[in-house]
């Protein structure tokens, strides 16, 4: 069933491409263009060429490494665009680190947006239609921004005025499209929301953004409860431990940091030279303290 539906897919993608270029009808053309833009097509990424044009010459290598192995483990979840060149041949407009990890990782097939050339205005209207449609996901409609400022070459403040948002919007979606392959897949699924997805975002230590994005799936976080769990991470790292003016004991450190992960709040630890002493959790909010009596309770 999955091989039919593979080859549906490419005679309809090839009947297109065939239809396009026969017509010389302006209006039946731009329609057809519509129904490509909105296609997507799985192609071999043998039959697919490199932009001689493409500016950007040196990829790191550790970096293809970590995506062709989340590639392969998650699949490739934002499509590369590629232009037909007659016959089965592409040449590539955008993606090329996708294009490259997914070799790496020895997928046969990867999705792809195809275009036909000269039809700039074309493509952008489309995509334009295709962002106000309400059914698409946060991760959806970042691609299709990534796809506006990449294809029609805006920047994020023409993008802005075109699709009719804020730029902070703007940039809050494209920059989902960062976020590694599982937790994009998370967004794209549906298990994940914007807020969510906007918070890990800002995180820039990838196996700290992995490690909070596996606990609030497992625990069902709400968003502010993400937010109190990074920020605690984040005063953990810029908070020194200080106890009556003095650094406590890396043993002390050591359980101060653990009951901050652990409660997602921030800790603080007193002791005097006796023993005695005092364990201090910081709350903002009646959902704070919800989170941090659940946590201390075991009530997950």
């Amino acid at each position: 069933m999955s091989v039919n539906k593979k080859t549906e897919v490419s005679k309809g993608l090839r009947s297109l491409l065939s239809n396009i270029e026969k017509t010389n009808n302006t209006t039946e053309r731009n329609q057809l263009v519509r129904e490509l833009t909105h296609s997507i097509a799985l192609i071999s990424p043998e039959q697919i060429e490199v932009n001689p044009y493409q500016p950007r010459t040196e990829f790191d290598n550790e970096q293809l490494m970590e995506l062709a192995k989340s590639i392969k483990s998650s699949g490739l979840i934002q499509p590369v665009t590629v232009r037909s060149v007659g016959g089965n041949k592409y040449q590539l407009i955008s993606g090329e680190r996708r294009l490259r990890a997914s070799k790496m990782a020895g997928i046969r097939e990867i999705p792809a947006y195809v275009r036909v050339a000269n039809d700039q205005e074309m493509l952008e209207m489309a995509l334009v239609e295709n962002i106000q449609r309400a059914e698409l996901n946060a991760l959806e409609i970042a691609i299709s921004y990534q796809r506006l400022m990449e294809e029609c070459h805006l920047t994020h403040e023409a993008l802005s005025e075109r699709v009719g948002k804020e730029r902070s919007t703007v940039t809050n979606y494209v920059r989902l499209l960062k976020l590694p392959p599982q937790i994009q897949a998370a967004i794209k699924e549906g298990d994940l929301s914007m807020g969510h997805a906007r918070a890990l975002a800002g995180i820039d230590n990838l196996p700290l953004q992995l490690k909070i994005f596996k606990e609030t799936m497992d625990r069902s976080l709400s968003v502010r409860n993400v937010e109190q769990l990074i920020r605690s991470y984040q005063s953990i790292d810029k908070k020194p431990s200080m106890a009556n003016g003095a650094e406590i004991s890396p043993e002390l450190k050591k359980i101060k940091d653990q009951l901050a992960r652990e409660t997602g709040t921030r800790v603080e630890i007193k002791r005097d030279k006796s023993g005695k002493g005092t364990v201090t959790f910081t709350f903002s909010s009646d959902e704070g303290l919800n989170f941090l009596v659940s946590r201390l309770l075991g009530d997950n």
